[in-house]
C-alpha cells in the first residue's frame, strides 16, 4: 500500500494556547499508521502562531478523516486546514 504525505496548518483554539505543546502531544497520541514527519511554527499576526505539520498516512479510504479527527482531539487545537496531500517519495537503496 502506498503512503501519502499531508501538510496541515493547525491553528490554536485560544490566543493564549500553548502552540509548542501541539507537536509533542501529536507525537504521543497519534494512532497507527499516522506519523508526524516534520513541523514548524508560522506567524499568523500580532504574536499569534500556527503549526505547519507534515503527516504520513496510508492511501486508503477514510484515512484522511481519521487523521483530521485525531488532530482535533488535541486540547490546544482550534481549526485545521489541509494545505496539500501528495504521494510519499520512494527511497531507492
Amino acid at each position: 500500500m502506498s503512503k501519502l504525505v499531508a501538510r496541515i496548518k493547525i491553528l490554536p483554539s485560544e490566543s493564549d494556547s500553548d502552540i509548542d505543546s501541539i507537536p509533542k502531544t501529536l507525537k504521543e497520541t497519534l494512532p497507527e499508521p499516522f506519523k508526524l514527519l516534520a513541523h514548524k511554527k508560522e506567524p499568523i499576526a500580532f504574536g499569534l502562531y500556527s503549526v505547519l505539520a507534515d503527516f504520513t498516512l496510508d492511501d486508503s479510504e477514510g484515512q484522511m478523516e481519521l487523521l483530521e479527527e485525531s488532530i482535533r482531539k488535541v486540547e490546544a487545537v482550534g481549526e485545521i486546514e489541509v494545505i496539500n496531500v501528495s504521494r510519499q517519495s520512494v527511497n531507492i537503496k
